[in-house]
């Protein structure tokens, strides 16, 4: 498992929930991405590294997107609810 070389940044509340939920899930990052793919998200690996890495910007079709893929409400993502 590589670590991460940057500090998390500040463009996005759902990137590290995004990454938690993921890896709690088993999940890998492609299949995450293969998902979002069948979902209409055009995604890459390097979108979704700095999504989760939280420094790019996140679009409402991808919030909704990566909640129902990943079984967690919006709410969760954005930390509103534990």
């Amino acid at each position: 498992m590589r670590l991460r070389k940057q500090a998390l940044g500040t463009r996005n509340l759902v990137g590290a929930r995004v990454e938690m939920a993921r890896k709690n899930q088993g999940m890998k990052q492609k299949e995450l991405l293969a998902q979002l793919q069948v979902n209409g998200v055009d995604m890459n690996a390097s979108g979704l590294s700095k999504l989760e890495g939280q420094i790019r910007y996140v679009t409402d079709f991808e919030l909704s997107a990566l909640a129902n893929i990943l079984n967690v409400s919006v709410d969760w993502l954005l930390g509103r609810e534990k």
